[in-house]
C-alpha cells in the first residue's frame, strides 16, 4: 500500500510539473482556423518569384534621407533640396526637393524656388519618420513645421495640395485640375501627423481639412463623378480629366483618421457616408492611387464601429487592372523575359504593362495593416507582398543590370539612392528600342535638356522607400518576410506588436524571430489560438506550405477575455474575428 501512494504521489508531481510546463495557454488553444477570401489575379503570381533578392528598404530610406536632404552635397544635379523663402501660406521659411533628378522647371533659380510638389517633400518627411528619424529636429531644422505651407489658406481651398499654391501647376506642363493631386497630399499629410502630435498649427490644419472634406461628401451627396472640387467654392467640377470616383476613399480615410483623433461624430457620419459613396459604384473607378484606402477603412469600420461592409469589391478593383476611366490601371502579372514583375502598380496595358515605383510602396501602406483587422485577407496580402517587394528592386539602377536600363551611364548621379520612375515591357521611344524587357525609365515629358535625359531618376517616388522600410523585416528563411502590421496603422487604439508572415515554398518552414527578453505568449490570429507561452528572446514556429501565419506578442500575465466576438488581452484587442462564424 506504501509503494502504491507512493508511486500515486509520484505520478501526481510529474503530471503537475508538466501541465506547469506546457506551451500552450489552456483555455483559448482550441484551433478554429478562419476561412482565406482568395483573389485571382494574386493567385496568378507566383509563389516563388525570380531572380529573387530583397533590398534592405530600411537602410535604402535612411541613406536617401541623409543624402537628399543634405544641401552641402555636390556632383552633377545635387544638391536635391533648396530653400524656399516666398512665403506662401504661413509666414515662414520652407524648402523644395527635386520632382526628378535634373529638373529644369525646380530648383531656387528657376519660377522664383516656388515650384516644388508635396508628394516630394512631405512624402519624404514621411518616409524618414517611418523609419525612425525625428524630421522635427534634424540639423537644426523643423522639416515637419516648414511642410505647413502646403497648406492653401491663401486661396480659401483651406486644404493641403501639392504646391503651395495651386496655380503653379501650370508651370509643370499646363495640368488642369487633377483631383488625386489635391486629395493625396492630405492623406499624407495626415499619414505623417500621426507621429508629430504636438506639432503647432498641425491640428488647426487637420481639423479644416476634415471640414472641407465633410462638407464636399455631404455636398455630393454621393456623387462623386467629377474630375476635382473646388474647396474653395465647395462646387464639384468637371474638365478633359477622367472623373475619378475613388477620390472618395481618400476623404474616407481622413475623416475616420479625423474621427479617431479628435473623436467628433461629424467625422465618422463622413467617413461613411464616403466610403458607401465608394461601394455603391458598379463599375471600377480606380484612378491612381487612393483605390486601396478604401479597403483599409472598411476593415476598420467593420472591426471597431460594427458595421458590415462587403469591400472585396474594392481589393477586386484595385488589383485586377480593368477600371473604366484609366483602362488596364491596377496590379502586374507578368513575367518579362525572365523578370518577375508581379505585384507593382499601375497600368497593365501601356507600354505592354508600365509599372510605378511610388504606386507601389503607397499600396502597401493600407493593405499591409487591413489585414490585422480582417485576417481572411492574410494570405493574398502575404503573397503580392512578397511579389511586390521582389519586384522593387528593378527600379533601382544599382540592383537592376545595365541592359535594362535607359540610361545605365548616367547611374552614378543617383548615388546609390534615387531609382527610376517606372519599369516597362516595350519602349515607344526610338532611341531604347533595342532594350529588352524589363525596361526601367522615366515617365512624361524631358525636363532636362540633352539627350539622354537625367530626369528618368525619379525623386519623389524614392522618397516613399520608408513605407516599405518600417514594414518588411527579413527572417532567417530567404523568401519569408515579416511584414509589421502597426508601422502604418495610424490613429489606433493600443495594440500589441502584430507581424505577418507568408511562407511561399512547397513544404512546411520553420521560422525564428526575436520577441525581446520579456515573457509571451504567442497569439495566432489565422488558427485563432495561442501556439505557445513562456516564450522570450527567440521564438522558433512552423508555417505550412503556402499559407500565412498572423502572430500577436502578448504579455505572459495579460487576463484574456471575448467580449462582442473579439479577444482580448487585458483591454486590448487581439483579434476582431475571434468568435464569427468566419
Amino acid at each position: 500500500m506504501k509503494m502504491h501512494k507512493l508511486n500515486y504521489i509520484v505520478v501526481l508531481f510529474i503530471s503537475l510539473v508538466f501541465y506547469s510546463c506546457k506551451t500552450e495557454p489552456s483555455k483559448f488553444s482550441i484551433e478554429k482556423p478562419i476561412n482565406q477570401i482568395q483573389l485571382s489575379r494574386i493567385d496568378s503570381m507566383p509563389h516563388l518569384p525570380k531572380p529573387f533578392k530583397i533590398i534592405d528598404f530600411k537602410n535604402l530610406a535612411r541613406g536617401f534621407d541623409s543624402l537628399v536632404f543634405d544641401d552641402t552635397q555636390t556632383g552633377d544635379y545635387w544638391p536635391l533640396i533648396w530653400v524656399d523663402n516666398s512665403r506662401k501660406n504661413f509666414d515662414q521659411e520652407t524648402f523644395g526637393i527635386y520632382t526628378a533628378m535634373g529638373d529644369l522647371r525646380q530648383g531656387a533659380e528657376h519660377n522664383n524656388g516656388i515650384f516644388h510638389e508635396s508628394l516630394a517633400t512631405i512624402g519624404s518627411v514621411f518616409g524618414a519618420t517611418l523609419v525612425g528619424i525625428d524630421k522635427s529636429n534634424q540639423h537644426g531644422k523643423n522639416y515637419v513645421s516648414m511642410l505647413k505651407n502646403y497648406f492653401n489658406s491663401d486661396t480659401n481651398w483651406n486644404i493641403v495640395m501639392n504646391n503651395t499654391c495651386p496655380e503653379v501647376a501650370l508651370l509643370g506642363g499646363g495640368y488642369a485640375r487633377d483631383w488625386w493631386y489635391d486629395v493625396y497630399p492630405n492623406v499624407l499629410f495626415y499619414g505623417l501627423a500621426n507621429f508629430y502630435p504636438e506639432e503647432k498649427d498641425y491640428s488647426n490644419i487637420m481639423r479644416s481639412v476634415a471640414d472641407k472634406f465633410y462638407e464636399a461628401d455631404s455636398i455630393m451627396s454621393g456623387n462623386y463623378a467629377h474630375s476635382f472640387f473646388d474647396y474653395a467654392t465647395l462646387e464639384p467640377k468637371d474638365n478633359w480629366i477622367c472623373k475619378q470616383e475613388d477620390v472618395a476613399a481618400g476623404h474616407a480615410y481622413v475623416l475616420y483618421s479625423a474621427y479617431q483623433k479628435f473623436h467628433d461624430p461629424k467625422y465618422l457620419k463622413g467617413a461613411k457616408s464616403s466610403l458607401e459613396a465608394l461601394l455603391s459604384q458598379t463599375d471600377n473607378r480606380f484612378y491612381e492611387i487612393l483605390m486601396p484606402f478604401g479597403a483599409y477603412v472598411a476593415a476598420r469600420l467593420n472591426a471597431e464601429e460594427e458595421t458590415d461592409y462587403d469591400y472585396s469589391k474594392i481589393l477586386d478593383w484595385t488589383f485586377n487592372g480593368t477600371p473604366d476611366c484609366r483602362e488596364g490601371w491596377g496590379v502586374l502579372v507578368d513575367n518579362w523575359n525572365g523578370y518577375d514583375v508581379s505585384g507593382i502598380v499601375g497600368s497593365t496595358v501601356d507600354h505592354g504593362g508600365f509599372g510605378f515605383l511610388m504606386n507601389t510602396y503607397d499600396t502597401m501602406w493600407p493593405l499591409v495593416p487591413m489585414v490585422r483587422y480582417d485576417q481572411r485577407y492574410a494570405n493574398m496580402i502575404g503573397k503580392w507582398m512578397l511579389n511586390a517587394s521582389n519586384a522593387l528592386k528593378l527600379f533601382y539602377p544599382y540592383e537592376m543590370p545595365d541592359a535594362h536600363q535607359s540610361i545605365p551611364e548616367l547611374k552614378q548621379h543617383t548615388k546609390g539612392v534615387i531609382a527610376y520612375e517606372g519599369l516597362i515591357k516595350e519602349s515607344h521611344f526610338e532611341q531604347y528600342e533595342h532594350i529588352e524587357a524589363p525596361i526601367a525609365i522615366g515617365d512624361g515629358p524631358h525636363w532636362v535638356k540633352g539627350n539622354p535625359d537625367v530626369s528618368q531618376f525619379s525623386v519623389y517616388g524614392s522618397g516613399h522607400v520608408g513605407i516599405a522600410g518600417s514594414i518588411i523585416s527579413k527572417t532567417n528563411v530567404e523568401n519569408i518576410l515579416q511584414l509589421n502590421l502597426l508601422a502604418t496603422d495610424f490613429y489606433r487604439g493600443d495594440a500589441f506588436p502584430s507581424f505577418l508572415f507568408y511562407n511561399p515554398n512547397p513544404e512546411i518552414k520553420e521560422i525564428t524571430i526575436s520577441v525581446g527578453e520579456n515573457k509571451l505568449k504567442i497569439y495566432d490570429a489565422i488558427k485563432r489560438a495561442f501556439i505557445a507561452e513562456n516564450v522570450k528572446n527567440n521564438f522558433t514556429f512552423t508555417i505550412a506550405k503556402e499559407q500565412a501565419s498572423l502572430l500577436v506578442l502578448v504579455p505572459n500575465d495579460a487576463v484574456m477575455s471575448v467580449k462582442n466576438d473579439k479577444l482580448y488581452a487585458n483591454d486590448v484587442i487581439i483579434d476582431y474575428r475571434y468568435s464569427t462564424s468566419n
